[in-house]
């Protein structure tokens, strides 16, 4: 393992470079879910990985899925601050895919039209529970995992999850009547 004297601590690039390939592309994802921008989103990432080097892998290893996620998120937040943009936060589109699922490669017409509603029905819900859903479906974060992200305690995150399920439940069988 090749490793680099960072002052009184070593750093593990090949460490860091597996970290990266485990998770950039599901970090410009939620980044993106937040930022509205492809290119943003891949700038905040960046300066995520950057945090991750600079950080003391055992601070950062116990945890590192929610410390990504958190990371990334208040990257995307301070982006938006410092465009002033908050509002855009409120109301973001949902990444176009939930738990991976592509639309295009979906043959039956009756799925993709299904999962279509499923993720109009999502980018209605309040921002916490979009944000929430999102996380724990197309990340497939804990409640623990989902606390360490966004800052909420684990029975908040349960909270929020159940009213933005019962929600979703209520508007497809709205759609389903009609």
């Amino acid at each position: 393992m090749r490793m680099v004297s960072k002052g009184s601590k070593e750093f593990e690039w090949d460490w860091a470079r597996e970290v990266i390939e485990l998770h950039q592309s599901s970090l410009i994802r939620y980044a993106t879910s937040i930022l509205k921008d492809g290119e943003r989103a891949k700038d905040v990432v960046q300066e995520t990985f950057i945090k991750l080097c600079r950080s003391d892998r055992s601070q950062v290893e116990e945890h590192l899925v929610p410390w990504l996620f958190r990371v990334t998120r208040n990257q995307a937040l301070d982006v938006l601050r410092k465009e002033k943009r908050m509002s855009r936060y409120e109301q973001p589109e949902v990444v176009e895919s939930l738990a991976d699922v592509s639309v295009d490669t979906i043959r039956d017409r009756e799925k993709r039209e299904a999962i279509d509603t499923l993720l109009q029905l999502v980018r209605a819900l309040p921002g916490k529970q979009r944000e929430v859903v999102l996380l724990k479906f197309q990340q497939d974060l804990s409640y623990k995992e989902i606390s360490e992200v966004t800052g909420m305690t684990v029975s908040n995150v349960g909270y929020v999850l159940h009213h933005a399920l019962k929600k979703l439940k209520q508007r497809w069988k709205m759609v389903e009547a009609a």
